[in-house]
């Protein structure tokens, strides 16, 4: 049996106890996060193109032909060369980054060679379009300083030590006009017009740049200077890393594999990826409390692409734990701590995963918050006349935006919690209650659920994850 075989036989009898037990978790997360550093040159090459293929979209041209690649490698007595491209246009990083640097890991421990491939020539133009002031033209002190960010947030899933940096600088600077002119001769635009938004502006009446053109000629002939077996990016990506291949063809290389990786969708439930400009991201330097809160904060329905995308578990073990959840032998609530779990643990150790996890249960699964000293208090007198949504995004600063508010209630997010000595009572608040004064929310909410005038009570607003006190 394989090291990982043997990993997972032992993680598969941790999956099938209580898993809202302490110990049964951390045993889990002891044996699962051993996976991030575990060997794994012992895999055949059809096994190891399979446990890549597993995490990926597509495998072009084919799983088999990744398999018979690694195959010959093998044979040679080498491994594959992966290329994975790096936007250094950011220097904060969240999850959504760490996915293609997790298949990578997975790569450096079969033992194939990797090299990082930094787009430094292509962040000095920043935005081709110049439609967006997201990605400025940068200068090499911005690079290096992004670089060194995106290296130190990333660490927890890649072994830097075991990895070659390139700069497309190199071979792009001192490309000529004729070269570039040669090489666009034997290129179809037919083939740079596949792109489905490139389409859509032009049946919309909107023009394209040249810039926008070359960028995917530029991307290729990065894999033409590098002369990669293997090419990882997103989804999105597809076309332009097809055009590798054909620039390596055309060249007289053997054409690259390529492995894109899925867009993860961000925490908010609303289908949109994960991305800074939405704020429905965890950020790989936030602190493990907020890591482990963030998660806890998702749909039920992300928990297995979660699982996938940063998790080193099986596809056995993801369905033996959903499985468990249809049978009702284990409760989402439960698997969800253990994937929040799984990623604090990933950023910070077992023991902060641990530790956070018993502080969200402190917080927010005791049947009464009186006992959390730390929660913040809106005075009703100062703010009633104001919104549910104004008092979370101005006041509290639970939400960035009121709209962004306005969503947490649309997906019966928003709550008015009403503690007494009988215990607690929830009431969902609906959009349409999320903008009316919540002074007046809350005086019918008390009177619906028939407290008398003078009882003691402790209303609480809690928005998601995060609660306020309201007096």
């Amino acid at each position: 049996m394989t090291r990982l075989g043997e990993s997972v036989a032992r993680a598969s009898e941790i999956l099938a106890q209580d898993l809202s037990s302490d110990q049964a978790v951390q045993r889990l997360l002891t044996e699962t996060g051993s996976r991030r550093y575990l060997d794994l040159t012992d895999l055949s090459a059809q096994e190891q193109a399979e446990l890549i293929a597993a995490r990926a979209v597509e495998v072009l041209p084919g799983v088999e032909k990744l398999a018979q690649r690694i195959e010959e490698r093998r044979a040679a007595g080498k491994g594959l060369h992966i290329k994975l491209g790096i936007d250094p246009t950011a220097a904060d990083v969240h999850l959504g980054h760490a996915v293609p640097v997790i298949i990578l890991s997975r790569f450096q421990r079969m033992g194939h060679d990797v090299t990082l491939l930094i787009g430094d020539f292509t962040a000095k133009i920043g935005d081709p379009t110049g439609r967006t002031a997201e990605r400025p033209p940068l200068t090499d002190d911005d690079i290096a300083a992004n670089l060194a960010g995106y290296r130190e947030q990333v660490r927890p899933f890649f072994d830097f030590e075991k990895v070659s940096f390139r700069q497309n600088s190199e071979w792009l600077a001192p490309y000529t006009f004729p070269e570039l002119l040669g090489l666009m001769a034997q290129v179809p635009v037919s083939q740079l017009l596949q792109r489905e938004d490139f389409r859509t502006r032009l049946a919309a009446g909107s023009g394209l740049t040249m810039s926008e053109l070359l960028y995917p000629i530029a991307q290729g002939l990065d894999s033409v200077a590098l002369d990669c077996d293997v090419e990882l990016g997103g989804a999105d990506q597809l076309l332009n890393l097809q055009m590798g291949r054909k620039l390596m063809e055309l060249r007289g290389q053997k054409p690259q594999l390529v492995v894109t990786m899925p867009l993860i969708e961000g925490t908010d439930g609303t289908g949109a990826k994960m991305s800074k400009s939405k704020g429905n991201y965890v950020g790989l330097s936030a602190p493990a409390d907020d890591v482990f809160g963030k998660i806890m904060s998702v749909p039920d329905r992300l928990m297995e692409p979660y699982l996938r995308a940063w998790t080193e578990w099986t596809d056995a073990e993801i369905a033996a734990a959903t499985r468990r959840i249809e049978e009702k032998s284990l409760h989402p609530m439960d698997l969800k701590k253990v994937l929040a779990g799984e990623v604090v643990a990933a950023l910070y150790g077992i023991e902060a995963a641990m530790a956070a996890r018993a502080g969200f249960i402190a917080q927010f699964s005791k049947k009464s918050f009186t006992d959390v000293e730390t929660l913040p208090v809106v005075e009703l007198a100062e703010h009633g006349a104001e919104a549910a949504t104004a008092v979370l995004s101005k006041v509290l600063e639970f939400q960035p935006s009121a709209s962004a508010a306005r969503r947490v209630a649309k997906q019966n997010g928003l709550r008015l919690i009403v503690e007494s000595a009988a215990g607690q009572e929830a009431v969902v608040l609906a959009e349409a209650e999320a903008i009316r004064p919540l002074g007046e929310v809350v005086t019918e909410t008390l009177a619906k659920l028939e407290v008398a005038s003078g009882a003691e009570v402790t209303v609480y607003l809690k928005a998601g994850r995060k609660i306020a006190e309201l007096r």
